[in-house]
């Protein structure tokens, strides 16, 4: 597809598709038509086919678009090289010999050799020509090596299909020829991937010598020599180890190449036992003096306060159950190892095409006004500058708001993509977004030996610089939107300026036509895609759009991996992809594996992270438990998928080994306690018909090909993914698009061949707009899951229940950064969008309480997701909890009776236990004990702000239809670093822990004033209710601490100990009341007689 086609706009429903000109060229809508051909840059005719019907390519280094009559004369009278890459060029097929030919034997044409006339091609090859051409060439190779089915049988190589040397593939034992019949592109051998083709080798030249074959060749012998060294060594090496395999950690460079590349591509690291196991012994502990607390608590009730008692005995119990779906997921927590040279050494050699998995990356924005579009910009920039092999990287950006703001900074930042791209790669430089590599405070000569470095990185800030102001000159051109609404260059109205009802629209900005950088290599895929909506239909949010750029990139790339970026996430550790690529491309593993979650890390966090929002202790404690397990939960960005498993397929099964009959016994023993070995199957009785209705029904096991109209252009499918499924199921299932069905069943990847440009884009159009998911199974099972706000979870749960299983990776360098909101208020409201999620999920069908039984999802991971639903209802109980201490400050009564010593030594075991599990998991995942202590703040305001109104807003959506909000007030704030830290907004979320902030300090000022006015005796009983009551207020600080803002900068812990200090020593000072004098003798009243 090329770059310069323009925006692409159209309705499936309305039957309309134009498209619009981006440069000027005309004033009205050019027909889809248009878009048809390849054009020679040289003399600007079409540059034709060949004689096989494919388009004619004269160079197979660059694929410079050259027409066939340039190509003859550069060869017969110019010098013979193309004007590109400077690569001499080949004599084709059908095309006459020139001087400097006679050596190049690969093409073996006596027809045609000296015959200079051209020759037609039939028309029955011209869209996949022209697809080809377009959109595959370059591109195509690698991602379709694995599924195109040769039309000549293949042939292994003696390297296992692989040149790790320095031999051609001609002089190989058996060489297989690769020009006949599949055009002038398949330049490198390809793997053997069909043993059942029979051997046919390429028939040899009598005339030539046997040694260009690699017959008894110099090359071949001397290659033999140096392996049987190299296994010399082999042996030598695994004597010295004892037997023992190598110690890759020490690898010279004289160990088997081969070897090394054969080896895991990860590895698990599990938590050291002398960590790991006080910590479960402890848990253990814990669960038997929680049992030892409550039968003191339930067999000792309090008559006097019963009530309070009764609510105390209550939450206690909630906080164990609480606590104990989220302790004993973390039972098995584990690191992991990914090894990116072996990565390398498998899959992507120097010098060779890079056989590494192609890679869809998702961004999505809705409204440029608050998601800045210079944020945006900086996400693309880092994903296009990715060390990843260009030709495997597309990036999609949704625009949800069909906003003309992201479109014009979208092709703002592709142009100067163009300069930074290159100059990334050049140096070699971390993080690849601008805007936060120039703002590291860090000597950037570090490493860096190229003089030109200095020069090249001022010029560059000074491009950026000028990028900046272009971007934040668009946003402030945007803030005033014209009457008639925004227009495109060429005069053409913008066709989302009606956000609610407008067509769907995608523009490719980079592709291989015109995606090139300065200094002439290709550039990934930029495509900017914004959804069909039109009145009356529901679009669901994020995840309809992440849906829709799916099946966009179905139909345009279709890569087998996706990852998905929030829009404010940029890619901070260029190898992330690289990264995953170990797990998802590890023969063992990555079969069984559907997504990869990375951790979220963020920038702009003050030192302190007052309101936690770095979420430390759930990404490197919870999310490493559940790691152990069976894989970390979708977060919602950060993630990497295999396309497969978000088709709503069921996991691989495990092929268990026939070997014995049973597994507790040897092979021998057949009478064991299993008796597997001579069991029969049973016999049924029922009709054929309902055995392939309930086959069908497992079908989804596995993508299969039962298109008959699509046979033909899906090549690649194996025959064991050949199933049942009928046409019409698979429409029911995926959406009446031929094209995007047809997708789905490749399994590793790659676009059909026999369509064109113009019929891809009019299906990607079709998938987009907003009625293609009626009747689908597109948010229910396939995709990203509709349901609840947070479909990240849901997503994640769905693919857990299916049997798949994730892995948490967490490289040195942090992958991903992002940014939070760091004040109070907007905290608190990312939060209550978060629980009101959990709370949509646990009122759902999905509700993990009682879905997915029977299927792939293990006990301990059920555990996470039953908690990570339920933990919103706990803010009933942690309010009512938090309320007690004022309650028994204020009345003098207190939750328990007198303690024995007996139940003492429960209590202060319990709150020993408490501790000690939270210092030892502070040991075995290395987070600070001040991370650790903010979550817990957090976990009380949260609880008792937004969880709180989370469960209310939630009943009232989902049984009362009323959706409600809750809106927030920004205030002034500061100028400099963090001022927004400081900013109060006032939201209602404020008003609950803001009570419980003044009965808690109320109490605590009458309770002692009590204890001053009844003596000595009160002050024993106190002590308990204030420990309770200041309990609650530790917890609550840092939300006083945002409540009461800088205050002129007077540290807010000098305001509250004022306050209650204060108070405590008024209330001594009436009770003392030192000048009123005192008297040892009798007291004396007035009896109101006159003595007189």
């Amino acid at each position: 597809m090329q770059a310069s086609a323009g925006l692409v706009a159209g309705s499936h429903n309305r039957n309309e598709l134009v498209v619009i000109r981006q440069d000027g060229e005309s004033a009205h809508p050019k027909p889809l038509e248009k878009l048809r051909g390849q054009i020679c840059h040289i003399c600007g005719d079409d540059v034709g086919l060949t004689v096989d019907g494919e388009l004619f390519v004269a160079c197979n280094e660059c694929a410079f678009p050259i027409c066939r009559t340039c190509y003859e004369y550069e060869r017969r009278e110019g010098n013979q090289i193309c004007p590109q890459c400077k690569t001499r060029f080949k004599r084709l097929k059908g095309c006459a010999r020139v001087h400097g030919d006679e050596e190049e034997d690969d093409v073996d044409d006596l027809d045609n050799e000296f015959n200079v006339q051209q020759h037609g091609a039939a028309a029955a090859f011209g869209a996949e020509a022209l697809l080809h051409g377009h959109m595959s060439y370059g591109r195509g190779f690698d991602s379709d090596l694995h599924h195109v089915v040769s039309p000549l049988p293949q042939v292994p190589l003696l390297t296992n299909g692989q040149m790790i040397d320095d031999i051609p593939p001609e002089q190989h034992a058996l060489v297989p020829s690769f020009t006949g019949g599949g055009g002038g592109k398949r330049i490198h051998p390809l793997p053997f991937t069909d043993p059942p083709l029979p051997v046919q080798p390429r028939s040899m030249d009598p005339s030539k010598d046997l040694a260009a074959y690699g017959y008894g060749s110099v090359a071949w012998k001397e290659r033999m020599e140096h392996w049987k060294q190299k296994q010399d060594r082999l042996q030598m090496t695994r004597n010295n180890n004892g037997g023992k395999d190598f110690d890759y950690e020490a690898d010279g460079p004289d160990l088997p190449l081969m070897d090394e590349g054969r080896q895991p591509l990860s590895r698990k690291l599990p938590i050291p036992s002398s960590q790991i196991n006080p910590y479960r012994m402890i848990i253990i502990i814990r669960l038997v003096v929680l049992g030892f607390f409550f039968h003191y608590r339930v067999m000792n009730p309090v008559n006097d306060a019963y009530a309070l008692w009764l609510i105390s005995v209550i939450c206690e119990i909630w906080f164990a159950l609480s606590w104990i779906l989220d302790q004993f997921p973390k039972w098995l927590p584990i690191d992991r190892e990914t090894y990116l040279d072996r990565l390398s050494l498998r899959y992507d050699k120097e010098g060779q095409p890079s056989q590494l998995s192609p890679v869809d990356i998702f961004v999505s924005t809705v409204d440029p006004l608050k998601e800045p579009p210079l944020v945006t910009a900086n996400t693309v920039l880092s994903i296009l500058a990715v060390d990843y092999p260009v030709d495997k990287v597309s990036c999609y950006v949704s625009d949800d708001g069909a906003a003309m703001l992201t479109f014009e900074a979208l092709s703002e930042t592709s142009e100067f993509a163009r300069k930074w791209v290159p100059f990334c790669k050049k140096f070699n430089i971390e993080p690849r977004a601008p805007e936060w590599y120039f703002a590291q405070k860090i000597d950037y000569l570090k490493d860096k030996v190229l003089p030109s470095f200095v020069k090249e990185r001022r010029a560059m800030k000074r491009d950026y610089e000028e990028f900046k102001v272009r971007i934040n000159a668009l946003v402030s051109k945007a803030k005033k939107v014209p009457e008639e609404g925004w227009t495109m260059q060429d005069g053409t109205p913008w066709p989302g300026n009606n956000v609610r009802d407008h067509p769907g629209m995608i523009q490719v900005f980079l592709g291989q036509s015109g995606g090139h950088d300065t200094d002439g290599n290709e550039l990934p895929r930029l495509v900017y895609v914004s959804r069909e909506k039109r009145p009356g239909f529901n679009h669901h949010k994020k995840a309809g759009a992440m849906n829709a750029l799916v099946r966009v990139s179905a139909v345009l790339t279709n890569a087998p991996y996706l990852l998905n970026l929030d829009c404010d996430h940029y890619i901070n550790n260029s190898k992330a992809i690289r990264e995953s690529m170990c797990f998802m491309m590890d023969p063992l593993l990555g079969k069984r594996v559907c997504y990869v979650q990375f951790p979220q890390r963020f920038d702009g966090i003050d030192r302190n992270d007052r309101y936690a929002n770095r979420n430390t202790v759930f990404f490197d404690i919870n999310m490493k438990g559940l790691d152990g397990i069976q894989g970390p939960i979708y977060v919602g960005t950060g993630c990497v998928f295999r396309r497969q498993a978000l088709y709503g397929y069921d996991a691989p099964k495990a092929k268990k080994a026939p070997t014995r009959t049973c597994n507790c016994l040897p092979k021998w023993c057949c009478c064991g306690c299993c008796f597997s070995g001579k069991r029969k199957k049973k016999k049924t009785n029922k009709p054929k018909s309902e055995i392939k209705k309930q086959t069908a029904k497992k079908g989804d096991a596995v993508p299969v090909l039962a298109l008959e109209g699509t046979e033909k252009s899906v090549e690649g499918v194996e025959g064991e993914n050949v199933g049942a499924l009928s046409e019409q199921k698979l429409e029911k299932k995926f959406g009446q698009s031929p094209v995007f069905v047809a997708s789905t069943l490749i399994e590793d990847g790659g676009t059909l061949k026999s369509a064109s440009p113009a019929s891809l884009l009019k299906e990607a159009i079709h998938v987009i707009s907003c009625g293609y998911e009626d009747k689908t199974e597109w948010g229910k099972e396939v995709g990203w899951i509709y349901g609840s706000v947070t479909e990240d979870i849901l997503t994640g749960f769905k693919m857990h229940c299916h049997g798949w299983r994730s892995i948490y990776c967490i490289p040195a360098r942090p992958a991903f950064k992002g940014s939070a909101p760091i004040n109070l208020s907007d905290r608190l409201h990312q939060v209550l969008r978060w629980a009101l999620g959990s709370v949509e999920i646990f009122l759902s069908k999905h509700c993990p309480l009682w879905y997915g039984y029977g299927g792939g999802l293990k006990w301990l991971e059920r555990f996470s997701y039953i908690n990570a639903t339920v933990y919103p209802w706990t803010s009933i109980p942690l309010l009512a909890y938090c309320t007690l201490p004022a309650v028994c400050l204020l009345t003098g009564k207190f939750i328990t009776p007198e303690l024995s010593n007996v139940a003492s030594l429960w209590f202060l075991s319990l709150f020993i236990c408490i501790f000690a599990t939270g210092i030892l998991e502070m040991r075995w995942s290395g987070v600070g004990i001040d991370e650790w202590w903010r979550n817990e703040q957090f976990w009380v305001i949260g609880g008792v702000s937004a969880h709180l109104f989370a469960v209310f807003q939630g009943l009232l959506k989902v049984l009362a239809g009323v959706d409600t909000n809750f809106t927030v007030t920004s205030k002034a704030g500061d100028d400099d670093d963090f001022s927004e830290l400081y900013a109060f907004k006032w939201t209602t979320l404020l008003i609950p822990p803001t009570t419980l902030l003044i009965i808690n300090l109320i109490g605590v000022v009458a309770g002692i004033s009590n204890a001053i006015n009844n003596g000595y005796e009160s002050w024993g009983p106190l002590f308990g209710k204030l420990f309770f009551a200041f309990w609650v207020i530790v917890h609550l600080y840092p939300f006083l601490k945002g409540l009461l803002g800088r205050q002129n900068r007077t540290p807010t812990i000098i305001i509250v100990w004022s306050i209650l200090l204060a108070s405590i020593f008024s209330l001594l000072w009436v009770r003392i009341d030192p000048f009123l004098a005192k008297s040892d003798g009798p007291l004396l009243e007035e009896c109101g007689l006159e003595c007189n």
